[in-house]
């Protein structure tokens, strides 16, 4: 269970990002956040594994509060949670397995992960993450040989070889076309359904986070103005989210 308990974020240019939000989100749950640019749905999802510190209020997963981390105890925790990125972040030099066997990095001992040994289990666990993806036909090949899509994919193998409980995506399908960012959000959704992962995303196109979310967070100016079934957003609840509910001016 996730749960932001009056959660605000202030950079230091004084922007204010989340406005005392309060939120629970219960394990194996499709949760899509719509949003204009800017509106904290990065900062959001960016706080649950601490990439970003909140200014006040607690966020706590699985009972954990995460500002209470440190260190090893800090670097444990985000080992459960995956993180899937607009840009990949993948090492386009080298092979598939490679990029999803460094998943394993932060557990190994320093003198395997400085010389990049791993143990027939971890390249047998690698490989059944790429299955489950579909592209386990590209496991030797270099990275920057494949598409978008297929990249993401790869990012997304690399996550499931985490074993994680929530995975968190910032923009998964912002720079792929339409067909290609279906495929990808099967992927989540398959790997959500069969495997009981939380999953919580960031979206711009508001018509697959309505096709793929069981529940879709509204956020606007760092506030939360809708939470509920993803079926129940309708044109009024889009106007709240992306307008303010107030008609435009010229």
């Amino acid at each position: 269970m996730i749960e932001f308990k009056n959660v605000s974020k202030k950079y230091p240019n004084g922007f204010e990002a989340l406005k005392n939000v309060n939120l629970t989100i219960d394990q194996g749950e499709f949760v899509a956040i719509i949003g204009l640019s800017g509106a904290g749905k990065s900062t959001l999802i960016r706080t649950i594994n601490r990439m970003h510190d909140i200014t006040s209020g607690s966020v706590i997963v699985d009972g954990t509060d995460v500002m209470s981390l440190q260190g090893k105890h800090l670097r444990s925790f985000r080992r459960n949670i995956g993180m899937i990125f607009q840009s990949f972040n993948l090492i386009t030099r080298t092979t598939v397995i490679k990029n999803v066997l460094t998943a394993f990095v932060p557990s190994l001992p320093w003198w395997r992960a400085t010389f990049g040994i791993f143990t027939k289990e971890e390249k047998v666990a690698s490989l059944e993450c790429l299955d489950k993806v579909g592209i386990l036909d590209k496991a030797f090949v270099r990275a920057d040989q494949l598409s978008g899509g297929q990249q993401q994919r790869v990012a997304l193998a690399r996550t499931l070889a985490q074993d994680p409980q929530i995975i968190l995506a910032d923009e998964p399908v912002a720079s792929l076309d339409p067909v290609t960012a279906k495929q990808v959000m099967d992927d989540f959704l398959r790997i959500n359904k069969d495997m009981k992962i939380t999953v919580l995303l960031n979206i711009h196109h508001v018509d697959l986070a309505l096709q793929y979310a069981s529940r879709v967070i509204g956020i606007r100016g760092g506030e939360i103005v809708y939470d509920g079934p993803a079926e129940n957003v309708d044109e009024k609840t889009l106007d709240l989210i992306y307008r303010g509910g107030q008609e435009e001016t010229a």
